[in-house]
């Protein structure tokens, strides 16, 4: 006899008020049952709509950690032989038996969650790369249906979850074009490099949009899920008549661009409130054609989820000048203070900051205070003359350094890096960039990460992992138009590159989170290929068909590294004496003249903190570089992507550093008490959960060297048997 049949048969022999609460008991239970398969799952990616990073699975735990096993390895089979990823990002999510997850590729699969069998397999694009990092996908039941949710390129895909076939019902052909707004399709492009989020029949999505001028706006859109149909729009770069509006110039609607949720959000699903961090607005670190205080660049926004409508916003940076955009979903949390019980948000940060909001009025929890901070010098340029200061918790990451800092792998080295520092003007992290050199620090992809925090709701602790990446920001006046002649043509293609390109792709050509390394491209892509792409655009690369031509040599001689000898022979009229000013050095590490960091360890932290009280627990070094580590002492640190994971078995599970391993630590401690070699780095976040009495823990591997990788895998554990 089922359970139900059980309870039913007893409960009609019993007297009505027996019934009744047999009746409530008989609820009780179903939902107890409901919520612990929930619990057994990770069929949401970050684990659920909180974005907590937590699971409630306990079989894991402290005692038998140092037993877990490789269960299996499934390695994508859509890659090309020649294909080079940066990094593999995906976080898988599991639903009852069956894993889904998207290749480095952008190919979609279902595999058998317990020995990593592919099932099915979906090609969005018809055999072309969809572009750029997609960290995982989107579940949603309903009406007797099951469907997975995928962006590649341009588009939103509705995938049946039981079949792999496309859905014909939704869009065209089981696909809509995010590219079109109000209608019409516009010139810049937009993609999506984190899942949406699910809130009844509407799928939630942000975007991920360049960060040059001319970028498209980030609007936040949501969809029914059975149909595609655009339900609602919320601008972040508001329309007249919309508040907001007031904080730019009267026309940067048509124009403007940013803004824009890149990083996920959460959701509150019972308030039916919907939580979305913001990035800046575009240009990143020159906003002359965007004076004001830009909303809702750099905002946390709270919006109904039926209707988009705006609850309330609290902005962390005034008109952003740094790229300190919001890097991750914010967690959702329940604060004990002052005898009071608060729903509340924690909001990670670039700059090391957590901001804790209530989370129905955006009020802070803990004090937020506005302070005076340094001016801009840079002509044209209007800076906000404060910045809110949250006072608790305090910062996880360093937010300055003296000479003292500096670390010394040679006198030689240390004496240069001291020179450099102390020409460099730094009077916090709110210091603008200027053309004499600025000082940036944690920097640009310096503090939290896209894997933002694993907040444990038993002890109110949230664990997250940082970055301490200082970088220089040098800017330069440049001409919207300029001769060219006198100049070889590898220099012209820098220049373009500097103006154009840099903002996304990095000084250094090596590619910044979704946007991949230019580095050796012509080793990828022939010279024709090259400058298609560039006349189309691709992913999110708007076209600059208008701005290459007559310039093609020159951009594939600097791309390709030639043409320094020979001299750029044109007879151009220049009439435009319009200036910007540019950071040559974006995104751009601080680093000394053989590439090792400028200041002493530790580079990357794993660190507990307290929500209830806003103090920190503990914080230790994430990762080790064995050539820069000195024996005796503590591991160094590394740069790190991705997040952690916490459980009720009392652990801390992160890979996302740069030295191929997987670690479990003490959650009330920091004690590590497992590791293991992956067979590349675990740039992602993990994902745990049971099947059939079994609980698994999965990690996505970039497999390669360094930044450079080869492959993609997903790599399963379990206890050994």
């Amino acid at each position: 006899m089922t359970p139900e049949k059980f309870f039913s048969s007893t409960a009609n022999s019993l007297p009505y008020k027996m019934k009744v609460f047999f009746s409530l008991t008989i609820v009780l239970v179903l939902i107890s049952c409901e919520v612990g398969e929930l619990n057994k799952s990770w069929s949401v990616y970050k684990g659920g709509p909180d974005a907590n990073n937590y699971s409630a699975l306990d079989q894991i735990n402290k005692t038998n950690v140092q037993n877990l096993e490789v269960a299996w390895i499934f390695y994508p089979d859509d890659e090309p032989e020649s294909f080079r990823i940066w990094k593999y990002e995906c976080n898988p999510i599991t639903v009852d038996t069956v894993m889904y997850l998207t290749s480095a590729w952008r190919w979609l699969y279902a595999v058998n969650a317990t020995t990593g069998e592919k099932i099915w397999s979906f090609d969005p694009l018809q055999g072309t790369r969809g572009g750029g990092v997609l960290r995982g996908v989107t579940w949603w039941k309903g009406e007797g249906k099951e469907r997975i949710f995928v962006t590649a390129g341009n588009n939103l895909f509705s995938v049946d979850a039981l079949t792999g076939k496309a859905d014909p019902a939704f869009g065209k052909d089981g696909r809509i074009n995010l590219n079109i707004e109000e209608g019409v399709e516009r010139d810049t492009r937009v993609q999506v490099s984190t899942p949406g989020i699910i809130f009844k029949n509407l799928i939630i999505l942000g975007a991920v949009v360049s960060e040059s001028s001319g970028a498209a706006p980030g609007h936040v859109r949501a969809y029914d899920v059975r149909t595609g149909e655009l339900v609602w729009t919320f601008h972040t770069i508001p329309w007249p008549g919309e508040f907001g509006h007031e904080t730019w110039p009267e026309d940067a609607y048509k124009s403007g661009g940013g803004a824009n949720n890149w990083a996920g959000m959460s959701l509150d699903e019972s308030r039916g409130i919907v939580y979305i961090p913001t990035g800046s607005p575009t240009y990143d670190y020159y906003g002359a054609d965007r004076l004001g205080s830009n909303l809702f660049g750099n905002c946390i926004l709270a919006l109904d989820a039926m209707s988009g409508e705006l609850i309330w916003h609290y902005q962390t940076v005034h008109h952003d000048i740094w790229d300190y955009d919001l890097p991750t979903a914010p967690n959702l949390i329940t604060v004990r203070k002052d005898g009071q019980v608060i729903d509340a948000i924690a909001q990670p940060s670039k700059m090391g900051f957590i901001y804790v909001l209530d989370r129905e009025t955006g009020e802070p929890v803990f004090p937020i205070e506005e302070r005076p901070v340094p001016r801009s010098k840079i002509p044209g340029e209007e800076s906000w003359p404060t910045q809110p200061f949250p006072t608790k918790p305090a910062p996880f990451a360093r937010q300055s350094i003296t000479v003292e800092d500096l670390a010394v792998f040679s006198p030689e080295s240390f004496a240069e890096n001291k020179r450099i520092l102390e020409g460099l003007w730094h009077e916090g992290i709110f210091t603008p960039p200027d053309t004499s050199g600025t000082l940036l620090i944690p920097g640009s992809r310096g503090g939290a990460e896209w894997g933002g925090g694993a907040y444990d709701p038993e002890s109110g602790v949230v664990y997250i992992n940082s970055n301490d990446s200082p970088e220089l920001g040098r800017m330069k006046k440049v001409r919207k138009k300029q001769p060219r002649e006198n100049e070889s043509l590898y220099a012209a293609g820098q220049r373009f590159y500097q103006t154009h390109c840099a903002s996304c792709h990095g000084a250094d050509r090596k590619g910044i989170e979704t946007n991949p390394s230019l580095i050796q491209i012509g080793d990828r892509l022939a010279d024709r290929e090259i400058l298609e792409k560039l006349r189309t655009g691709t992913a999110i690369m708007p076209s600059f068909a208008s701005l290459i031509d007559g310039r093609e040599q020159e951009i594939l001689a600097f791309l390709n590294d030639t043409g320094k000898d020979v001299l750029v022979s044109v007879d151009e009229e220049v009439n435009d004496t319009s200036t910007t000013y540019l950071n040559v050095t974006a995104h751009g590490y601080f680093l000394d003249t053989i590439g090792r960091p400028v200041i002493t360890p530790p580079w990357g932290t794993l660190t507990a903190i307290n929500l209830n009280t806003g103090d920190h627990v503990w914080q230790i070094p994430l990762g080790n570089d064995t050539d820069l580590h000195k024996p005796g002492e503590p591991p160094t640190g590394t740069e790190n992507y991705g997040g952690p994971v916490v459980t009720a078995g009392g652990l801390i599970f992160v890979a996302a550093t740069l030295d191929h391993k997987f670690r479990a630590f003490d959650k009330d401690n920091g004690t590590l008490l497992w590791e293991y070699d992956l067979p590349g780095n675990g740039l992602a976040t993990p994902a745990t959960y049971m099947v059939d009495g079994v609980q698994y823990l999965v990690i996505a591997v970039s497999i390669g060297e360094n930044l450079s990788h080869e492959k993609s895998a997903i790599v399963a554990f379990q206890l050994s048997q």
